[in-house]
């Protein structure tokens, strides 16, 4: 026993003052994702602070003296994945009457585990849209801290919702009072309740617009959250350098959004073609979840989830995907973003292949989970591109993911700001 507890403290030791040191790394190739080409024999330099310092080929790229280069000559090089629609601290055994036998110290527990498995499955950046009691700004802050392993995150905290509404608790009688950490109702309710979400560590707003699939009670096309109410969300959010992500499967509420000047549209479900200008003109990002439907039909009834769920999914998983198709070819911004926590965390990656299902290339997919992505976060100029100047975030996977997309399912190689923390390449 204490020889166990003496390897779990040094385990702990290392993974709380674990840093970068200046590095290399040697691709066999490397995706240059702003030209959608293989460049072959790469070396990506980065410095202690784990910033990439040089990138060029092999032959002509200097080492620092006394590094030698990490060998991924059989591997293909990437950046560091990005999902900018996570719930780290749940999982699928949290939805319906479940959840409610979760305390909140037990889902920041649940985000920790989650944290690591994605960031081992290569997803080294990611935004999460939506935790109880503040419980991923535990996780966010514990990862920066070096206290627990997990990627970069970007938070919001409690969802804003209306009374009754997707976000809040509706599964409980009268007699509980239960409600969300994040209901509002009225514009000076909701702007109180975004300066609230901030004072306690939130890097962003989430906010339901429209009714859901998950939430007892409502339907998703239902607009919740009226436009007066968003564009105070919107507004006071900016006002306080925050960006807001809105929560809507409804054609009017995505529009109302749009209008309000809210920045992303989570899952744009039954989005329609004034919705797609609309967010052309206004550069809003639309974020559409099109792996969830096969999880949800395959598994949640055996996950817990409500009856009534999985029938909203069936009426709205096809329409989402056709919509997702169309407003692709029409040119609207689209970030990758899968609603992890519905289905197993870690699996993020199997949503590529349903983006090439429905009309993207491979190339246009890894875009949506790199440079697009990382603008979308304001982080265009650290993360989602293997540049100089750039967070040393490289995965690695055996194969050419421009051919088969499904490659990223089961990365080989993970680093996070030039430290290393998976290499099945070289334990082969």
């Amino acid at each position: 026993m204490r020889k166990t507890l003496l390897a779990l403290m040094a385990c702990l030791f290392f993974i709380s003052f674990a840093s970068a040191a200046p590095g290399a790394v040697r691709c066999g190739k490397l995706l240059d994702i702003r030209g959608g080409h293989m460049l072959s024999d790469q070396i990506v330099v980065f410095d202690d602070s784990g910033a990439i310092t040089a990138v060029g080929p092999a032959a002509s790229t200097k080492l620092p003296a006394g590094v030698s280069a990490i060998d991924l000559s059989a591997a293909t090089c990437l950046p560091g994945l990005i999902d900018v629609h996570t719930h780290i601290t749940a999982d699928p055994s949290s939805n319906g009457y479940e959840g409610l036998g979760i305390s909140i110290p037990r889902e920041a527990v649940t985000g920790v585990k989650n944290a690591r498995i994605t960031l081992h499955a290569g997803f080294t950046t990611i935004r999460n849209v939506g935790a109880s009691g503040f419980t991923d700004v535990a996780v966010r802050d514990g990862i920066n801290d070096g206290e627990i392993e997990g990627p970069r995150m970007l938070v919001s905290g409690p969802l804003l919702g209306i009374t009754g509404g997707h976000c809040d608790n509706n599964l409980l009688p009268f007699e509980y009072h239960a409600k969300g950490d994040g209901v509002a109702d009225g514009p000076w309710a909701v702007r109180e309740k975004v300066r609230e979400v901030i004072k306690y560590g939130a890097d962003l707003i989430k906010v339901c617009a429209s009714g859901g699939v998950l939430s007892k009670g409502d339907q998703p096309g239902t607009p919740q959250y009226t436009f007066e109410e968003l564009q105070a969300i919107a507004e006071e959010a900016h006002k306080l350098g925050r960006k807001v992500a809105a929560h809507a499967h409804g054609t009017q509420s995505i529009k109302d959004s749009i209008r309000a000047g809210i920045d992303s549209i989570e899952h744009a479900s039954l989005i329609d073609d004034e919705g797609i200008a609309l967010a052309k003109q206004h550069g809003t990002y639309l974020d559409f979840d099109i792996y969830n439907d096969d999880y949800i039909l395959q598994e949640g009834a055996k996950a817990g989830m409500l009856p009534e769920s999985i029938e909203k999914e069936k009426k709205l998983g096809r329409l989402q995907r056709e919509n997702f198709r169309r407003a692709f070819e029409a040119g609207a911004k689209m970030a990758f973003a899968t609603d992890a926590g519905v289905y197993p965390h870690g699996d993020n990656a199997k949503q590529f292949a349903k983006m090439v299902e429905w009309g993207m290339k491979p190339i246009d997919a890894i875009q949506a989970a790199t440079i697009n992505a990382a603008e979308l976060l304001g982080w265009a100029n650290k993360v989602g591109a293997i540049e100089t100047g750039h967070y040393a975030d490289i995965i690695a996977a055996s194969g050419d993911p421009l051919t088969n997309v499904r490659i990223l399912e089961s990365v080989k190689f993970v680093m996070k700001g030039g430290t290393v923390v998976r290499n099945d390449v070289a334990a082969k």
